[in-house]
């Protein structure tokens, strides 16, 4: 081969691997780049969002209850402070440790829980809540997480008079506001409703004569009965067909409700629920 082959030789060899290098180069670089959306796509759907990413932005949950619901969510003297206490925050305190956030809780009348979980002013609901198709309308509800069986509380000395349902036609019957007992007293012939928005309140009716017997769920009748011998649980159980307790939610808040979920499947699983109810109810009669 002569000097001048040569030389072309060689230089034809640099140019194809100096191609070669750019080209690789090239093609890196465009993997990369491609990759890079994905990535950051995958990384997006991992973050929080709506609500939820308000919750953790702010490190804490505030809870819509009615607290005068035992042994739901009631007030308790404990250690010498005035405590809102009950199976259903103990549900709440959960939810807000799964979540790592601290949980801020908001007592107020049941009628205004789901105006007020609209307005924003609260997180979530937990407060022995059915989820009817009224209330699916303006938020969205986890599954049950506890079905209770209705009761019916009248004085003691009247316990005779109150054996079934028709026993309550034309009657004075007393019903928390916007529960699923105001929608039970409702379908009863001739009843007169007074609902109010405490069960404390109910209770107090009831014993002073001016209404003639309660519904409310058959653990918060018999917690009453346990601990005021002037009333008494009959044996009435009045049936509802959409009953059990759910959590509330704004609508469209699904990655909170799917935390709050989490929550909920893994309590039932052990059983949790079950032992805060027990729990709850001795203590409410203490």
């Amino acid at each position: 081969m002569t000097l001048k082959k040569s030389l072309v030789f060689m230089l034809t060899l640099v140019v194809v691997f100096t191609l070669a290098a750019c080209g690789g180069k090239n093609n890196a670089n465009n993997s990369s780049s491609n990759a890079s959306p994905a990535a950051s796509a995958d990384n997006g759907a991992a973050e929080a969002t709506g609500k939820l990413a308000d919750i953790k932005k702010a490190g804490k949950i505030v809870l819509g209850t009615s607290a005068e619901y035992a042994p739901y969510e009631f007030h308790k003297n404990v250690d010498g402070k005035d405590q809102i206490v009950g199976f259903d925050i103990e549900i709440a305190k959960e939810v807000a440790k799964d979540l790592g956030v601290e949980l801020e809780i908001k007592d107020m009348d049941f009628g205004n829980l789901l105006a007020e979980l609209k307005l924003g002013k609260i997180d979530f609901v937990i407060a022995g809540m059915t989820p009817d198709e009224e209330r699916a309308k303006a938020v969205d509800f986890s599954k049950i997480y506890y079905d209770a069986k209705q009761g019916v509380l009248v004085r003691a000395e009247d316990k005779d008079k109150f054996k079934t349902m028709a026993d309550l036609e034309g009657k004075a019957i007393g019903v928390q506001m916007g529960s699923t007992q105001e929608k039970i007293a409702q379908g009863i012939k001739g009843a007169k409703l007074k609902s109010l928005g405490k069960t404390t309140d109910l209770v107090l009716e009831l014993k002073s004569k001016k209404v003639d017997a309660l519904i409310v769920e058959l653990p918060v009748a018999q917690g009453y009965a346990n601990v005021n011998s002037d009333i008494a649980l009959t044996s009435i159980s009045p049936e509802y067909k959409s009953g059990g307790s759910a959590v509330a939610v704004n609508k469209g808040e699904k990655d909170l409700l799917a935390e709050i979920q989490k929550t909920l499947d893994h309590l039932t699983a052990d059983k949790k629920i079950d032992q805060w109810v027990s729990e709850m109810t001795q203590i409410s009669e203490q």
